[in-house]
Parts: structure tokens; C-alpha cells; sequence
């Protein structure tokens, strides 16, 4: 199993360069923040922006993976947010993954308009942007006119630096998420506040049959710490690692320790899991 740490944009850079160049040292594969405008009860607190965020994390780290957890049509536009994400691939010398999801109800729906697009209005935007991305960060130029979204020859020059496209790791839960996931994913996202088991796992699977992709060949990873608490102990993580790796895991996530909740946790406690499970060649899975 692969290990991850998603690390809230919530602290001026200073502090948190700290952390992702930790994240790297301690062994995690890949670290990952939120794309969020904004995000629940840190509303009224320090919330810095995610691209530029990655781009200093590039600059800061060399070997591990970054990522967006997750960008979605609530304000990203596919023509503009492809160009950002193909400059980070550049900046990153390709280590970048673009972590994409369909979106909820919350802060980021209501920034940009007043009432949040229905359920099924933000599933149809979502297929439209994830199938738009596909194209605009394999193809020098393109031209898309769909239901929600238009490109008029955009370019993308030179394009990525992993070809044909930086990989696409796709949150999903309902039905026609799990076949976008399918579809486009060279990773497919669950969470533990999702109710993430071996249940959801079939019906990826499934998904996986109903596009012709083998479920082999797309990593799984689950993101926890909203239901788990993976950072209580060292005993604590690897059992929660154990039970996602025998679930149809390949990868998991933890959110960094904050000095309160949400995801409180202490620090020590990682640096312990780090130096007993990560960098050890015993992982579970």
C-alpha cells in the first residue's frame, strides 16, 4: 500500500513548507491540499489558494507526488484550470496528479452564484469538465462546444510533461461518477466519510466492466480521518491500513495533525507511523 498526507492550505507558507518538505522526508509517496475557496468551520480562518500552493510545494520537494483533492465545476473552468495544471506539470518536472470531483452544496457552490446547481446539473457539469480536461491537456489545440462548457481553439503549448496527459485521479461515489472515474482515472478517490469499503469498491468495479478498463490497472485510494482516526497510535494506523488494504485499497490518505480539530492530531504520532510503517518495506497491502 501507498501512503499520502493531504496538508489544509490553513497556514502562511512559512510554516507550511515545513510541512510538505517533512511530508517528503518522512516517506509519504504523495501529499495533496484541498481546492477549496473556503472550506467548513475554517471558513472565518487563513484558507491560501491550491495552485499556487503546489507550485511552491514543486519548488520545495523533489521525489513526491502532488496533488489537488479535489478540483471541481463549482469555480474552475476547464479551459483555464487545464493551462494551470499543465504549468504545474512543468514546474514539478511531472509530478503532478489532478484530483477532480463533481462538487457538493457547500461554500464553494455559492461563492459564484447565489443558489448551488441540482444534484444532477452538477454531475452532467462534472462529466462535461472531466471529458473537456482529457482533451485539453493531450491536444495542442481544441475545440469543445458541449451543454455547459465551450473552447475555441485553446491551445496547449507544449503540453504535459507525463504524456499524453498528467494523471487524473477521480473522486466518486454515485453511479455516474464511478463510470467517469472508470473512464478517464488513472486513480479512482474514496473517503472514509463516505462510508469507503468493499461495497463501493465492487461498484468501481463494476464501473470499470461497463467502460472495458481493467479495475486492475486504476489505483484505489481512500482518503480517511473524517470517521477513522488513523493518527491516534501507531497500532491505530496500521489497522485502519490493514482494513482498507484488504478492502481493494492500493493508497491512503491522511489529513497533516492541526493543534485542534478539524483533524486533530499530534505530530510526534506521525513521525513515529513514519519511521515504523513507511519507510519500512512491511507495509500492509
Amino acid at each position: 500500500m501507498r501512503f499520502g498526507a493531504l496538508i489544509l492550505p490553513d497556514v502562511p507558507w512559512r510554516v507550511a513548507c515545513q510541512r510538505w518538505q517533512l511530508a517528503e522526508r518522512m516517506g509519504f509517496d504523495h501529499a495533496w491540499t484541498y481546492d477549496h475557496l473556503t472550506w467548513r468551520s475554517l471558513r472565518d480562518g487563513p484558507w491560501f489558494g491550491s495552485v499556487p500552493t503546489l507550485v511552491a510545494a514543486a519548488g520545495a520537494t523533489s521525489r513526491i507526488r502532488l496533488g489537488t483533492m479535489v478540483a471541481s465545476p463549482n469555480f474552475r473552468h476547464p479551459v483555464t484550470f487545464a493551462k494551470e495544471l499543465m504549468t504545474l506539470d512543468d514546474i514539478s518536472d511531472g509530478r503532478i496528479t489532478a484530483g477532480l470531483g463533481a462538487g457538493g452544496d457547500g461554500f464553494d457552490a455559492t461563492t459564484l452564484r447565489r443558489v448551488p446547481w441540482p444534484r444532477r446539473e452538477r454531475t452532467e457539469r462534472f462529466e462535461e469538465f472531466v471529458a473537456m480536461l482529457d482533451r485539453l491537456l493531450a491536444e495542442p489545440a481544441t475545440s469543445y462546444e458541449g451543454r455547459y462548457y465551450l473552447a475555441s481553439e485553446a491551445r496547449a503549448i507544449p503540453g504535459c510533461r507525463q504524456l499524453p496527459r498528467l494523471p487524473f485521479a477521480i473522486a466518486a461515489t454515485g453511479p455516474r461518477a464511478l463510470r467517469v472515474a472508470a473512464r478517464y482515472g488513472e486513480t479512482w478517490i474514496a473517503s472514509d466519510s463516505r462510508g469507503a469499503g468493499r461495497d463501493l469498491v465492487e461498484r468501481f468495479e463494476a464501473a470499470c466492466a461497463s467502460e472495458h478498463r481493467d479495475p486492475a490497472s486504476i489505483a484505489r485510494l481512500v482518503l480517511v480521518g473524517h470517521r477513522e482516526r488513523p493518527l491516534d497510535s501507531v497500532e491505530e494506523f496500521r489497522d485502519v491500513a490493514g482494513r482498507y488494504a484488504e478492502a481493494g485499497f492500493t493508497d491512503l490518505v491522511v489529513h497533516w495533525p492541526r493543534p485542534r480539530e478539524p483533524f486533530a492530531a499530534d505530530v510526534t504520532v506521525l513521525e513515529r507511523i513514519a519511521a515504523e510503517v513507511l519507510i519500512r518495506s512491511d507495509r500492509p497491502g
